[in-house]
């Protein structure tokens, strides 16, 4: 299929319009138009509805996109690698990570990676539902999630054991924060409950939570590693005889299909755990 066609699909979508998509890329309205025609007829199905208000993608047009990304992707993968012959040499390794994750655990892990000179990196940092998805249809070869979830064409390894401890702010105690951790740290939430969730300020994010307590003040459940210079400088202190949860966190790559040296992949990660001292979110 010609390239052109799906980034023609491309621009229109996101422009929203044939017309603002032929001046984007500097072609007629009439070329615009031919080209869908073409695409159209190679998919045997139409991918736009045109209205007076612009174009808009059919449920067939939704579920091409995806695909037409992917060929621009792997066309300027091969572009590149044409273009620069030394580096198609290494071996393509995408990896991803839960947004809680990502600093300290992916930026050194990724150091590490690219100190081997060995692979061609790509990360993605995104929710638990998006990264399984991934792994799943092979656009990721592995991800770090604190949720294990099981299925059949999966492994799951746990990798580090992380505590969500309770901790209040020494100059103001109140209020109450719940950080949303994820399904699992609801359940245990829920079965000791140390305070009210209804009646507690709500965060999605614990990094963003933490900042707000350290400048206003209140209590809540945060990783261990992530407030212990807190807890050292005396900013925040645990509150006795609360409940711990623990939080690990896990590996989930699909078996099939992993570069050669995989487990060395698996094993700087696991060195990286080991010799990262300070956790900053």
């Amino acid at each position: 299929m010609d390239v052109e066609l799906a980034k023609t699909f491309l621009e229109i979508m996101q422009s929203g319009t044939f017309a603002k998509a032929a001046e984007r890329l500097h072609v007629t309205q009439t070329t615009v138009t031919a080209r869908v025609q073409t695409l159209e007829q190679q998919l045997n199905c139409t991918l736009f509805i045109r209205n007076r208000l612009g174009a808009r993608l059919t449920p067939e047009g939704e579920r091409f996109a995806r695909y037409a990304r992917e060929l621009i992707s792997v066309w300027q993968a091969a572009q590149h690698a044409c273009q620069h012959p030394d580096e198609s040499l290494l071996t393509p390794l995408a990896l991803g990570a839960e947004h809680s994750l990502w600093n300290p655990v992916m930026v050194e892990w990724l150091a590490a990676l690219q100190a081997a000179e060995r692979f061609q990196l790509s990360s993605h940092v995104a929710t638990t539902d998006v990264l399984y998805e991934d792994i799943r249809q092979q656009r990721l070869n592995a991800a770090l999630v604190h949720s294990a979830r099981y299925y059949p064409d999966l492994q799951i390894e746990q990798v580090a054991e992380e505590k969500l401890i309770h901790v209040a702010s020494t100059q103001q105690a109140t209020p109450d924060l719940y950080i949303d951790w994820g399904e699992e740290f609801d359940q245990q939430f829920d079965r000791c409950l140390p305070f009210s969730r209804q009646t507690a300020m709500y965060y999605s994010h614990g990094p963003l939570a933490l900042h707000v307590m350290l400048r206003q003040g209140g209590n809540g459940y945060f990783r261990s590693r992530v407030v212990q210079p807190h807890l050292e400088t005396g900013a925040l202190r645990i509150i006795e005889r609360s409940p711990e949860f623990h939080y690990p966190i896990y590996l989930v790559s699909r078996p099939e299909r992993q570069p050669e040296d995989f487990d060395e992949v698996k094993q700087s990660l696991h060195r990286v755990i080991e010799q990262t001292e300070q956790w900053l979110i």
